[in-house]
C-alpha cells in the first residue's frame, strides 16, 4: 500500500488511529483540560498567522537541516515527550526513539514514560534528550539526572509547567485510572479494538516504569493520580540553578509563556527555553502558545523551541516565522503509531518533511531561515 495515497496527512492518521484505539485511550491521547478552551486557542493562534506566496523563483532545491544547541538535525522538528506512550502502542516509546534515530531528529522521553531510560538506550540517537518532572526529594533527583546521563540521554529538558496535577476531566469520564486497570467497562471497549488487545496482550499492560525504583511505600493513591504527583514537587530558581550545574550537557526549561520568565531564565544559564502550555493539557485559562512567541522572542536570545497545537509541515512553518528555533510534536507520532503500527512514526515524520517542502515552494524559500514575514489571517480566510 502506498501510505502517502492512503494517509497523505496527520488528520489521516488521527481519524484511522481513532478507528483503532479503546475510547478510553483515545480519551487520554486526545484530551487537554476543562472545557478544551486552550486546546482550542493553540489551534485558532496557528491558523491566525498566514504568509504571502512568492513567485517566479525557478526550481529549488530544499535543505531543512537544523542547527539547535550545537547538533545538527535533518529536520527542523522532533517529537516531544508524551507521558505513557506504551497505552497509546505497545512499545511505543521504542518505535519513536528508532524512527527519531533513523531520520536524525530528537527523541525526548518523558519521566512517566513506560519505557525507562535503561530501556530505551540501546535505541536513542546520538543526541536524545530525557524530560524532568522535578523529583522533590533530593536523592532521587540526582539518581534520576545520573540514569539518564548513564543511559545516554545528552540534553535535559525540565518540564515546570506542571505544578499541581491537571484534572483532564475527559480522561475521568472516560473511566482510565493510573495505572490502568480494565474494569468491565474498558473491557468492552477493549474487545472492539481487536489491534489494540493483541499487542497489549503480548506485551502487557504499560506502567511508569522509570519509577518503578522509587515507588516503595508509596500507597492510596487517588484513581486519577499516579505516582508521579506524589514524587515531584513544584520547582524555584534554585532549583532550576541546582539542575543547571548538575548536568552537563544542553538544559531545556520546558513550559514557558512569560517574556519576563524567558529573561530570568537566561540569567539562570539555562541554554534554550520551550515555548509551551502543555498542549492545552494542564490550564484551560492560558492563551494559544504561538500567540507568545514573538512576545517571548524579543524577550530572550535564548533558543526557542515549540509546541502545542501542531498538526502539520506548514504550523512548524509558522513557529518557526514566529520566532521558533525548533519545533516538537507529540500527538501527531502517535497517531501514526496508533494507525499504522510501527510504520507510522516513519509515516508521520515523511508527511511534515512533505507539507514543509511543499510550503516552502509556494513561499518561493529553499531554506528554513528565507521565510518571508507572517501576515495576520482572521479564521474566516
Amino acid at each position: 500500500m502506498d501510505l502517502h495515497s492512503a494517509f497523505p496527512g496527520i488528520m489521516d492518521l488521527k481519524w484511522r488511529a481513532r478507528r483503532r484505539l479503546p475510547r478510553f485511550v483515545w480519551e487520554y491521547l486526545d484530551s487537554g483540560t476543562g472545557v478544551e478552551a486552550t486546546k482550542a486557542r493553540n489551534r485558532a493562534s496557528l491558523d491566525r498567522v498566514g504568509f504571502l506566496p512568492s513567485v517566479l523563483h525557478g526550481p529549488l532545491e530544499h535543505d531543512l537541516t537544523t542547527t539547535l544547541l550545537g547538533t545538527t538535525y535533518a529536520l527542523p522538528f522532533g517529537v516531544a515527550p508524551v507521558g505513557m506512550s506504551g497505552l497509546i502502542w505497545p512499545d511505543a516509546e521504542g518505535h519513536l526513539a528508532r524512527a527519531a534515530a533513523a531520520a536524525n531528529i530528537p527523541y525526548c522521553l518523558s519521566t512517566v514514560a513506560s519505557q525507562s531510560p535503561e530501556d530505551l538506550a540501546p535505541h536513542i540517537g546520538p543526541q536524545a534528550w530525557f524530560q524532568l518532572y522535578p523529583p522533590k526529594n533530593p536523592d532521587i533527583r540526582r539518581d534520576l539526572v545520573e540514569r539518564a546521563r548513564q543511559a545516554g540521554f545528552k540534553t535535559l529538558v525540565l518540564t515546570v509547567d506542571v505544578p499541581v496535577a491537571s484534572r483532564r476531566e475527559r480522561q475521568v469520564r472516560s473511566g482510565l485510572t493510573q495505572p490502568p486497570t480494565l474494569t468491565p467497562r474498558l473491557l468492552a471497549q477493549v474487545a472492539m479494538r481487536p489491534a489494540w488487545a493483541m499487542g497489549m496482550a503480548r506485551r502487557g499492560m504499560p506502567h511508569m516504569r522509570t519509577l518503578d525504583k522509587y515507588s516503595q511505600g508509596l500507597t492510596n493513591l487517588p484513581p486519577t493520580a499516579h505516582i508521579g504527583y506524589l514524587l515531584r514537587t513544584s520547582p524555584t530558581e534554585d532549583y532550576v540553578a541546582w539542575l543547571r550545574d548538575a548536568w552537563q550537557g544542553p538544559f531545556v526549561v520546558k513550559g514557558v509563556l512569560r517574556p519576563e520568565d524567558g529573561e530570568r531564565m537566561e540569567r539562570l544559564g539555562v541554554d534554550a527555553l520551550w515555548v509551551s502550555n502543555h498542549a492545552g493539557r494542564q490550564f484551560d485559562g492560558a492563551p494559544g502558545a504561538a500567540e507568545m512567541l514573538p512576545h517571548i522572542r524579543a524577550a530572550t536570545r535564548l533558543p526557542l523551541i515549540f509546541d502545542s497545537g501542531v498538526e502539520s509541515g506548514l504550523d512548524i512553518l509558522r513557529a518557526l516565522a514566529l520566532g521558533a528555533d525548533f519545533v516538537m510534536l507529540g500527538r501527531a507520532f502517535h497517531f501514526g503509531l496508533a494507525a499504522l503500527g510501527p510504520r507510522g512514526a516513519a509515516h508521520a515524520i515523511d508527511i511534515l518533511q512533505k507539507d514543509i517542502e511543499s510550503n516552502l515552494g509556494q513561499l518561493g524559500a529553499a531554506r528554513l531561515t528565507d521565510l518571508p514575514p507572517t501576515r495576520p489571517l482572521s479564521i474566516a480566510q
